[in-house]
């Protein structure tokens, strides 16, 4: 009966091999528990969860390798809030240049873009046509002079002068000599208007022809803009536009340059609130001397409104919170390095970048000229050593 004895076999082996294992994991059991007592009899375990380090306001940190961090002096001054507006870029000043007569555009000596000053030339259409009623209307007024003159040849003999000028308005109203005067005049005019100079210093913008076009009166030519001072308009709350005055300055950022940021100020406040928005429209300028912002460009401004003097301000990031409660750390050393000690704090108005420290019975206070710490201050604790550095990637710290 062989298939028996195979399957005896096969359990035996499996059986074998379970009882080495089994010794195996025993001996291992053994060693690992000898050498846990060695160290627990020498002392050079780890600490019960009763010894562990407190990390509450009155433990210390249990290192004396100096944390870097950053920091900054409370200050004594005036907090401004701000109202913060989105909107988009303006020309100061815009116009479109249109044809003043009809006639084929001869020359244009100026591209999209180009810079032009003050009544330089942009447009000249072809001026034969005009030339030649100036000289015909010239020729029609010498006719109407002759027959003027012809009509009051004998007036200097007549001593009243009322009548003499009376005989003379006549004379010019018979002779054709007035209109012919005003028929010049228009052909000269018409005559200038073939050449098309900038209204104002600026760029050219939305070049509409090309030399050689017929133009008829009224065409729109391009377009030159203005681009120094920038416009930026602004919607603001109906209850926040009360706080703007005209002069205040306008923090202002564009899309188009997110780590570059722009001072203006405010130029006009409208006075009108728009019933459908409940907001008024207010005008920042902003100095574009290169002419970088264009017309166009998605803008955030932020409006100086209300200012508080004499306050003791800290930087925003200065401020945490733990426990549910509000404070900050405030450096206690030199540049050799010193300690971060734990502070509650009661806070009260606040910008983008400050915040006000004031007074209360149930916390503490920071006087101005104390250093608080504002980056790679987020897990220390109270009496944390630390050293106050410029750069915390440089001193090989990650913000």
């Amino acid at each position: 009966m062989p298939a028996p004895t195979i399957r005896s076999r096969r359990s035996l082996g499996i059986l074998a091999a379970l009882v080495a294992v089994l010794a195996l994991a025993t001996a291992i059991f053994a060693r690992i528990r000898g050498e846990g007592e060695a160290v627990a009899s020498t002392g050079g375990g780890t600490a019960a969860p009763a010894e562990a380090a407190n990390t509450s306001a009155s433990g210390t940190f249990a290192t004396d390798v100096a944390i870097p961090v950053q920091g900054a002096e409370a200050t004594r001054g005036t907090l401004v809030v701000a109202v913060s507006a989105a909107g988009q870029a303006e020309a100061w000043k815009r116009t479109i240049l249109t044809a003043q007569v009809s006639g084929r555009i001869a020359s244009l000596p100026v591209r999209e873009s180009d810079g032009v000053g003050a009544g330089q030339a942009l447009v000249a259409l072809d001026p034969a046509e005009y030339a030649l009623a100036v000289q015909e209307a010239q020729a029609n007024l010498r006719d109407a002079e002759a027959r003027f003159r012809e009509q009051t040849l004998f007036d200097e003999r007549i001593e009243d002068a009322a009548t003499r000028e009376e005989r003379a308005l006549v004379a010019r109203a018979k002779s054709g000599l007035e209109s012919a005067e005003v028929r010049l005049r228009r052909a000269q005019l018409d005559l200038q208007r073939t050449r098309l100079g900038a209204p104002f210093a600026g760029r050219i913008a939305d070049v509409k022809v090309v030399p050689g076009q017929w133009v008829q009166q009224g065409n729109e030519l391009m377009t030159i803009v203005d681009l120094d001072p920038i416009r930026v308009e602004v919607q603001v709350l109906e209850s926040e536009v009360g706080f703007l005055a005209p002069g205040r300055t306008a923090k202002v950022s564009f899309a188009a340059f997110p780590a570059e940021p722009f001072t203006g100020r405010v130029e006009t406040i409208n006075p009108v609130v728009e019933s459908g928005t409940r907001t008024a429209r207010v005008t920042v300028l902003v100095p574009n001397p290169q002419g970088r912002i264009l017309p166009g460009m998605y803008a955030r401004v932020s409006l100086d409104a209300r200012r508080f003097e004499n306050r003791v301000l800290v930087p925003r990031t200065a401020i945490l919170e733990r426990d549910r409660r509000t404070m900050l750390f405030v450096y206690e050393g030199d540049e050799r390095g010193g300690l971060a000690k734990w502070r509650y704090v009661t806070t009260g108005l606040q910008n983008e970048s400050l915040v006000e420290i004031v007074p209360s019975e149930e916390t503490d206070s920071v006087a101005p000229g104390e250093k608080v710490l504002t980056d790679g201050h987020y897990t220390l604790i109270h009496d944390a050593r630390v050293r106050v550095v410029d750069d915390l990637k440089a001193a090989g710290r990650r913000p």
